[in-house]
């Protein structure tokens, strides 16, 4: 009898409809001969089913069950694409690990570390990994912008702390333009990261591990064609992406390295994808995980797959299969 997937998307952030679009890039990478997918979207106001048919049927958030032609069905896994809360963030990943059902991301813990992108580059600086100077601010404090310039200088990327897909970012080159910057941000946020603007060569690298498996992925060079790697860059085209990325063997080697070792010493699961930037010098700076990365058939997860010479389907069934595995 093959195994029922729930790939679960949707989400209450304004990356809603980007999740959806990983979820039918999902639904199109894993074996249909070896599993029944049924893509599942939450909101704040309903969990829903999608059906064959084109209806739905609602969720019964006690196990996580639905009904499909009079018959209860109960998924045996979770593929997570949500991009943001509640799915990125580890409240999902807790709501799961209470029913005993597998999933296929990171942990409570490191879901919730990697979410705060500010947590998780004052956690990994203490391993040795280089990051961006940074500070955070909270919405209901404030700064001056006297304070952002003395503590981290123009120019600066001010960014939601717990958000994605470039929503509420903003490159500040002037003081005038850092309180509206702000604003933009904390109606993504509560708390809003200022960082250091760092001049390189934009990547993007992903990696994940089975039990007995380990792959890192062709990393991706991004070339933006706007002023950093906004949404617009991301989800409209306006952006180069080369996979793999113009780096020297050498170069290549180690940034793949540090990718593996991240994901070590965070213990993570299921498919991430570390952004870097390449500073002066051949200096590796990491810029965030991700630990739901984008899954449309032109994102950078399945370009690197690409790239590689390896076939999607095998990734998805290694990441499905090594949950059941004791």
């Amino acid at each position: 009898m093959k195994r029922i997937i729930a790939i679960v998307a949707g989400g209450d952030s304004s990356e809603h409809d980007v999740s959806m679009r990983s979820a039918e890039g999902i639904y199109s990478f894993i074996d249909k001969d070896k599993y029944t997918l049924y893509i599942v979207e939450l909101t704040k106001e309903k969990w829903e089913a999608l059906l064959p048919d084109g209806s739905r049927a609602q969720i019964d958030k006690n196990d996580f069950s639905f009904s499909h032609d009079g018959q209860k069905v109960k998924p045996d896994f979770a593929y997570i694409t949500i991009h943001g809360t509640p799915g990125e963030n580890g409240i999902l990943q807790g709501y799961f690990e209470l029913l005993g059902i597998p999933y296929s991301t990171c942990d409570v813990l490191v879901s919730a570390m990697t979410f705060s992108k500010f947590t998780l580059n004052q956690y990994l600086k203490g391993f040795g990994v280089r990051v961006a100077e940074s500070m955070l601010v909270n919405k209901h404090h404030g700064i001056s912008n006297e304070d952002v310039i003395e503590k981290i200088g123009l120019p600066c990327f001010i960014k939601p702390n717990a958000s994605g897909s470039s929503f509420g970012v903003t490159k500040v080159k002037t003081a005038e333009q850092i309180q509206p910057a702000l604003e933009k941000a904390f109606a993504e946020s509560d708390d809003v990261m200022i960082e250091a603007f760092m001049d390189g060569i934009e990547l993007a690298n992903g990696c994940y591990k089975t039990k007995d498996k380990s792959v890192v992925f062709p990393i991706t060079e991004v070339v933006s064609k706007n002023e950093f790697f906004d949404y617009n860059a991301k989800y409209n085209g306006e952006v180069t992406e080369i996979t793999p990325a113009r780096l020297s063997p050498e170069l290549t080697d180690r940034v793949r390295k540090l990718t593996s070792a991240v994901y070590d010493i965070l213990g993570c699961k299921g498919i991430v994808r570390v952004d870097y930037i390449i500073t002066e010098g051949e200096k590796i700076n990491m810029l965030e995980i991700n630990t739901t990365p984008g899954m449309t058939a032109t994102s950078f997860i399945p370009q690197q797959v690409r790239a590689a010479g390896i076939d999607i389907k095998e990734v998805m069934t290694d990441i499905i299969e090594d949950s059941f595995q004791k």
